[in-house]
């Protein structure tokens, strides 16, 4: 794999046609998602005899957060000889805290600014958006459905991101299995809508469900009370759980609606049903919808459309002498909570 170093290397550079919009990993590993300023900037340094100079930069970010995205960076700089020092994924930072510290010639990983600031960006805000949900709810699981409202290609990242940032577990299946997770949903309004009756779907879903997934979608037809009645009637000790994803044409999924669901469930013996709500989620409405009664949530657009935690990178030093540009303290910026990664 040839690494884009050089505008000739750019002007050399043919993505294959047929493919889908987003980059490949080799092709994020290669440069070729690098702000083209790189590339011009080693053909300078390269005329002056100066790309392997030895540089410390410092990475920074501009709000209080939770930061993510940390082990995916060491991927991008696994092959090349740069020391890393950095925080955690999971850690919480403050403001113009430095979060990582990259140490080595300056050809080994300045072509990778771009992909490393985009990284650690979109993962903890992403990871931010996450912890702000996680303490609305408390110890109530929490399952990332993010994954719809994202490009495909960057799914995954977003819901390893919402699991660092305190989720229990995500709906699409790479997400889940890159963080030692198994995927985790019920079946959507499709699987009702052909079928053609929520509780002949409650009935199958026993026979392909193993015990901890017989959690059934109740609001497909129906209302919604009446359609957990008529499950839990159905399945009885076999059900485990309803979900509620009633769509904001009629009203959504509201406190009293939950109060009023638990309450009859209860009157039917069947207090060991939990509710499952999704659709539309914040932290505002899972407080409120904790306290009415729901026991677990599935929260996706709020997750997925969280703002990028900004990402700055500096160079500090040059052959071992401070430097800086205007407006920031040349040198390495102290923080004892660094570790050695790389």
């Amino acid at each position: 794999m040839r690494v884009l170093r050089s505008m000739e290397d750019v002007a050399a550079f043919r993505p294959k046609a047929a493919r889908l919009r987003s980059a490949t990993h080799e092709e994020i590993l290669q440069g070729a998602t690098s702000d083209v300023y790189f590339q011009k900037t080693y053909d300078l340094l390269r005329l002056a005899g100066r790309e392997n100079a030895p540089v410390v930069a410092e990475i920074f970010g501009r709000k209080e957060g939770i930061l993510a995205g940390v082990s995916e960076v060491l991927e991008v700089l696994r092959a090349h000889q740069v020391r890393v020092d950095a925080l955690q994924d999971g850690d919480a930072i403050s403001p113009k805290e430095v979060v990582m510290r990259l140490e080595g010639a300056y050809s080994a990983f300045g072509i990778f600014e771009t992909a490393i600031l985009g990284i650690l960006a979109a993962s903890s805000g992403w990871a931010t958006a996450a912890r702000t949900c996680r303490e609305a709810a408390g110890d109530h699981p929490l399952i990332s459905f993010g994954a719809r409202h994202v490009h495909p290609a960057i799914a995954s990242a977003m819901d390893y991101a919402a699991i660092t940032g305190g989720f229990d577990s995500c709906s699409s299946i790479l997400g889940a299995r890159l963080a030692g997770k198994e995927a985790s949903g019920t079946v959507p309004h499709a699987a009702a809508l052909i079928i053609g009756d929520t509780v002949q779907v409650a009935k199958l879903q026993l026979q392909t469900a193993p015990k901890g997934g017989r959690t059934v979608l109740v609001d497909t037809f129906q209302d919604e009370a009446l359609e957990a009645l008529r499950v839990g009637e159905a399945l009885g000790k076999d059900l485990e759980g309803i979900r509620l994803d009633t769509p904001s044409e009629r009203g959504g999924v509201t406190p009293d609606l939950v109060r009023e669901i638990r309450a009859r469930l209860d009157q039917a013996g069947l207090g060991h049903v939990r509710i499952f709500v999704s659709g539309g989620l914040t932290p505002d409405r899972i407080r409120d919808l904790a306290a009415a009664g729901v026991d677990a949530f599935g929260v996706g657009h709020y997750i997925a459309v969280a703002p990028p935690l900004e990402m700055t990178m500096d160079i500090k030093e040059v052959d071992g002498s401070p430097v800086a540009k205007r407006g920031r303290i040349p040198g390495r910026t102290p923080n004892p909570r660094l570790q050695r990664v790389q």
